[in-house]
């Protein structure tokens, strides 16, 4: 059984259905990517999911247990880092994440040890005294991340943990999401940065409107897509002989000669059965090859193509 499963969840607002019949499983152990534009429905499965709201239909597991049914159980096993920042600037660093273990129960020398292993891990073991007013953005977010996971929860809900900090910082949660992961911790993981989904997500799901509009890896969603690929064949002496032919082959939808005629960039939708004929073409009119650039649609691209606008679009 998946470790996360989302079956026909449901929530409404009056009239208004902001999640539409989710349905999609996390596996035990996997860095799992949220994504969604503003308004598409992400934090709010993701407030459902930890048992922050309510759903009008349907049902959340994880590992196991019923958020609707067991929602203590749930709460037990997930750590919840908030785009908000959750800590408290009249508190020190280790009160704040004192604080949130006692929620969780713990106490004694079991609390102390899962302060301090929090705080080391997130590098502010020697700052443990401060108030977080005198942290940096960056400081400030991995306290956050710090209390979130004192109680060593088997799922992390990670949502924009790296918003507004510096590259410094933001490198350092990188390291840490995938630190937590090698240690057992299955994630979620929303972010505006798409580039931090390209990294560190083993799998991704889209939702818009409600609705779930794609899953899967980074290559099974390009294939669904039927986005087009460029080649960019850099060459030893004008290709203007060639281009015509290359212009003409059904593979290729687009072509374009540059660099007074030493470059020839052509886009098709499938590389494999286009890239040996357009190779024997150049070969065939006496053209050397000096360098070949394969460009891939990524994922913002692909983005937008499905939801019509930019992740960062407000």
């Amino acid at each position: 059984m998946s470790f996360v499963q989302l079956r026909d969840v449901v929530k409404k607002y009056d009239a208004t259905i902001t999640v539409n019949h989710l349905n999609f499983d996390i596996e035990k152990g996997e860095i799992f990517g949220l994504l969604g534009p503003n308004g598409a429905g992400k934090s709010t499965t993701i407030s459902m999911l930890s048992g922050l709201l309510a759903m009008s239909g349907g049902d959340i597991t994880v590992d196991g247990y019923s958020v609707r049914k067991q929602p203590l159980e749930v709460k037990k096993r997930i750590g919840v880092v908030p785009q908000e920042l959750a800590i408290y600037d009249n508190l020190t660093a280790r009160e704040n994440v004192t604080f949130f273990a006692r929620l969780y129960g713990l106490s004694g020398k079991l609390l102390k040890e899962r302060v301090d292993e929090a705080l080391r891990f997130v590098g502010l073991l020697e700052r443990a005294k401060d108030l977080p007013s005198t942290f940096s953005g960056g400081m400030k977010r991995r306290l956050n991340i710090a209390c979130a996971i004192m109680h060593r929860p088997k799922l992390i809900i990670m949502d924009e943990p790296t918003v507004g900090i510096d590259p410094q910082s933001r490198n350092h949660i990188l390291e840490s999401v995938r630190e937590l992961n090698r240690l057992g911790s299955t994630v979620i993981y929303t972010s505006h940065y798409m580039e931090e989904i390209e990294a560190l997500c083993s799998r991704i799901a889209i939702v818009d409107q409600g609705k779930l509009i794609a899953l899967g890896t980074k290559e099974q969603l390009k294939m669904q897509s039927e986005q087009e690929e460029s080649l960019v064949f850099d060459i030893d002496r004008s290709g203007l002989d060639a281009f015509a032919e290359i212009s003409e082959h059904p593979g290729v939808k687009q072509a374009e000669l540059k660099e007074a005629g030493r470059t020839v960039e052509v886009t098709v939708k499938d590389t494999t059965h286009v890239l040996q004929d357009l190779l024997f073409i150049l070969q065939k009119h006496g053209i050397g090859l000096q360098k070949l650039t394969r460009i891939e649609p990524n994922l913002e691209s692909l983005f937008l193509q499905m939801t019509g606008r930019s992740l960062r679009d407000e």
